[in-house]
């Protein structure tokens, strides 16, 4: 395929190849449109694994998951004396200071589109009508994250000359575009296969329509900062797409991330690890963990005081134990706050087995491994390796803890119920699942605690509960007016500019982006 310059900088090229992981790139991915103009056949069964292979990139500490959690107030990354500062990168999103250099956000950019790019390549080169399909969904799966981060989606309509900047489509035509989509595509999507949800389906589709049809009050919204109108028409949409969704919760919560969690019919739509080639799943229980731990951390991210003291102390969401986990970790999963302690260890001479959770754990300076509240941006002295909650979302993989054959979670049953309960509150029409309240009671019924009383205040809270560190909290907590405002380790009222990300310098060189306003 013919290599086409379309940002005219080397330097940028260079770094985005470097900056996209499980992906095969080169300059064209930047405005996500296939060039062309070459005799050689395109292999659009490859190209589609690669496009799956994308989804990979929500798995990594930075990105998306950075973009969408590190910016509000369920996780930080301090600086830990010489550790973790990385320029600020890591402060600048909890504090929401960002600028066009962070890295970061340049990756994610890139990322995104280049996923897009190889969809795009599929549906014009592809002679199968599934993969078209499957690669429409996902183009739109992808040009959504976009619209959402940054507010403005650059394109090429086909057929156009490639010397020609990419088109730049507003968020809300973008929006349109990307309904559009998936209304066209939904009767053509497969029914989700049982015991592996990474397969574009129907379910996934519904879903992703609920979502944007919650958002468009915000997405279509003249400024970014609203006011937001949430139409009653839009929310009857939403109620009518999640309860076209086939599904149903699992027993227990914690059953959606064992490594097994492909059986959760919960799930509906993931990306898919397999035993040995686990993606960077891995990161979710090392990049807070301690070195001492097992398994052994990166000693970075955590959780500040205000998110854990929203959990009830008996809400089975906060912590997970069990004989196994226990044996083999030292310590529940979860949130991790107290003395951590090590797993069960075998005496090399006596053959003595010692129980796991009984011997302490101490850090590197020989002083109690203690997972505190406490937790300030900038940490020095003595509790630069405790400060801080740790968390692990999904159960590590006692079989492969650095490829683990956890399916990492992009959509989930449970947040499509409380994206109907939270329509029937903005003024939609209650249907088959019944009143909000019901809907929460449902889902409460596993946490081990009651619901709280059905009012959009406390859905925000219920939903920072229930999808603690999935990728959801930025969009949430904008939806709701509270992104902006003071937490824990932030003080002021952030200016406006922060609910969308700034573009990366590096993609202005397509004149027909603009800078987003305020940066």
């Amino acid at each position: 395929m013919k290599t086409i310059n379309i940002i005219k900088s080397i330097f940028f090229v260079s770094t985005l190849i470097l900056s996209v992981s499980c992906t095969n790139l080169n300059e064209e991915v930047l405005d996500g449109i296939p060039t062309g103009g070459g005799n050689e056949p395109v292999n659009t069964a490859a190209l589609l694994r690669t496009a799956y292979q994308g989804l990979r990139n929500f798995q990594v500490q930075e990105q998306m998951h950075t973009l969408n959690e590190m910016s509000t107030d369920a996780l930080v990354g301090p600086t830990r004396g010489g550790d973790w500062d990385d320029n600020g990168t890591w402060r600048q999103f909890h504090t929401l200071t960002w600028t066009p250099d962070n890295v970061e956000i340049r990756n994610a950019w890139n990322s995104l589109l280049a996923s897009v790019y190889d969809c795009n390549t599929i549906v014009e080169n592809s002679k199968d009508a599934s993969e078209i399909v499957q690669a429409r969904f996902l183009r739109a799966f992808y040009y959504y994250n976009v619209l959402d981060l940054y507010g403005q989606v650059p394109y090429r309509e086909k057929g156009s000359p490639l010397t020609n900047d990419p088109k730049v489509w507003t968020r809300a035509q973008a929006t349109d575009f990307v309904i559009s989509e998936l209304e066209a595509v939904l009767p053509n999507l497969p029914a989700r296969v049982a015991g592996d949800a990474s397969i574009v389906n129907a379910d996934a589709g519904h879903f992703l329509l609920a979502k944007i049809y919650l958002n468009l009050g915000v997405f279509k919204a003249a400024n970014p900062a609203g006011p937001y109108t949430f139409e009653a028409v839009n929310m009857n949409k939403v109620i009518a797409h999640v309860e076209a969704i086939h599904s149903s919760l699992a027993d227990s919560y914690w059953d959606n991330f064992v490594p097994e969690n492909n059986n959760s019919p919960e799930i509906l739509f993931s990306s898919k690890n397999v035993l040995g080639d686990g993606g960077a799943l891995g990161d979710y229980w090392r990049y807070g963990m301690h070195y001492n731990q097992t398994p052994d951390g990166y000693n970075g991210f955590c959780t500040v005081g205000e998110y854990y003291d929203r959990f009830n102390a008996l809400d089975e969401r906060r912590q997970h134990s069990t004989p196994e986990i226990i044996a083999h970790f030292g310590n529940p999963i979860g949130f991790q706050y107290g003395q951590m302690y090590a797993p069960e260890t075998t005496d090399e001479v006596t053959g003595v087995i010692t129980p796991g959770g009984t011997i302490p754990l101490k850090d590197r300076n020989g002083n109690p491994l203690f997972f505190t509240k406490e937790v300030t941006l900038i940490l020095s002295g003595p509790t630069i390796e405790t400060a801080g909650i740790r968390t692990q979302k999904y159960q590590p993989d006692v079989n492969n803890l650095d490829n683990p054959e956890n399916d990492f979670i992009l959509m989930r049953y449970a947040d499509a119920l409380l994206m109907e309960a939270e329509a029937v509150l903005r003024g939609g029409t209650v249907s088959g699942n019944g009143s909000a309240q019901s809907i929460m009671d449902k889902v409460a019924v596993r946490t081990g605690v009651p619901a709280p009383t059905a009012t959009l205040e406390n859905l925000l809270a219920e939903r920072g509960r229930e999808l603690w560190w999935e990728g959801w909290r930025r969009n949430d907590m904008i939806r709701f007016g509270t992104f902006l405002g003071p937490r824990e380790l932030k003080k002021n009222v952030s200016p406006e500019k922060y609910l969308l990300y700034c573009l990366p310098s590096d993609a202005l060189f397509n004149l027909n982006l603009k800078q987003n306003p305020g940066y």
